[in-house]
């Protein structure tokens, strides 16, 4: 088991205390149908029955005519209000967003950091970016964290810092479900420090794919109890598995990684000279590298295999009975594979990826419910 898997094992049974916001199960209520044109108010025979008494054939048509009727009615009316609760929903998010100062510390070719960003997009949260020197990486010296991305949240006179990208998704959605303070929501997410399989230390955090909301709330975000481990199930996939496969892809071979590195340097922070020697000794450094991790993730002897796997694995799990696996929008899931893939654009990597798999229309339209739902920042 991944020491990431044991430290989720061994949270749970400590994460009880906010069972209460996980335990309840979202539940579709059915409206009562109006039977008053078949009964009377003492249940016997209304004047429709009446009439169709001794027509069975007559009866027959006009029951299931008047049963579709009123399915349809129903189906308009629950569509209508759903609309109107995803109103209420989107402008109750839009007044606490309101009230939010938001600044991203970050690396911009960072596949975590983009999910973030992909996050911020989708939600039309304006916020500030402070690209990190990954070398130097003063811009970060507040943080005794010391990753990126970091996400600084003025919300009123109280600044709040958030590490770890899922954990700042699932904080920030929380927050916008819930209204909750955002200095409580960021409790049910504690760090824990923990050992890897290379037995470095490193700093884990519980209950990073869940929304800490109640029943009423889980309604608002979820079409029920499965959308919502689906979504948690593939968040985690994204950040376990695929971000695995960037590296190796991107520095597959010394051009590959050559071009990367200049696109990062292109891309960072980083001055003239630090720059020119990050370029050329970066890419030689990556490319070593991205051959032991190629080892430690025991990917096949052509990365790309893996890549498109993966790619259509998740495009499998969306289905083609629905756009995105949030169905008629993206969800968390959707944000996060889209944030990781994100940063592949413009090299070898990516144009491959969307030439042999399945992926490019999920993706384009992802990117363009990003572009209609981003402001200008």
């Amino acid at each position: 088991m991944a020491p990431a898997a044991r430290v989720a094992r061994a949270l749970w049974p400590g994460g009880c205390a906010l069972a209460w916001r996980l335990s309840g199960r979202p539940q579709l209520l059915l409206p009562t149908q109006n039977r008053a044109g078949f009964a009377g108010s003492a249940g016997g025979p209304g004047p429709v029955a009446a009439a169709l008494k001794g027509s069975p054939r007559l009866l027959g048509a006009a029951a299931l005519a008047l049963g579709g009727a009123l399915g349809l009615y129903h189906t308009a009316r629950w569509h209508l209000r759903a609309q109107d609760l995803h109103a209420e929903h989107s402008a109750a998010q839009l007044s606490l967003s309101s009230h939010l100062q938001l600044t991203l510390y970050q690396y911009k070719t960072c596949p975590f950091c983009s999910k973030v960003r992909a996050f911020l997009d989708f939600h039309a949260l304006p916020y500030q970016v402070v690209e990190v020197n990954p070398v130097r990486r003063a811009e970060i010296k507040f943080s005794s964290y010391r990753k990126v991305p970091i996400l600084v949240a003025q919300v009123g006179e109280n600044s709040q810092q958030l590490n770890d990208s899922s954990v700042i998704i699932s904080a920030l959605k929380t927050y916008l479900v819930s209204g909750q303070p955002l200095e409580e929501i960021i409790t049910y997410y504690p760090a824990m420090k923990a050992v890897n399989d290379q037995g470095k230390e490193v700093t884990e955090f519980g209950n990073k794919y869940w929304l800490m909301l109640d029943e009423k709330e889980a309604q608002q975000v979820y079409s029920g109890k499965e959308a919502r481990t689906e979504e948690m199930k593939w968040r985690q996939w994204a950040d376990d598995w695929l971000v695995h496969l960037i590296s190796p892809n991107v520095y597959r071979t010394p051009t590959e990684a050559l071009a990367s590195f200049d696109y990062i340097v292109r891309e960072g922070k980083f001055g003239a000279v630090e720059g020119a020697v990050a370029k050329y000794m970066g890419a030689a450094a990556m490319y070593l590298i991205s051959k032991r991790l190629k080892s430690r993730h025991h990917l096949q002897d052509n990365v790309r295999e893996d890549l498109y796997e993966a790619a259509n694995k998740w495009v499998t799990a969306v289905g083609k009975d629905r756009p995105f696996m949030g169905g008629q929008r993206p969800n968390l899931a959707d944000l996060a594979v889209y944030g990781v893939l994100r940063v592949m654009e413009g090299l070898d990597a990516f144009d491959d990826l969307m030439q042999h798999t399945r992926i490019q229309p999920w993706y384009l339209r992802v990117e363009r419910a990003i572009t209609e739902a981003s402001p200008a920042h």
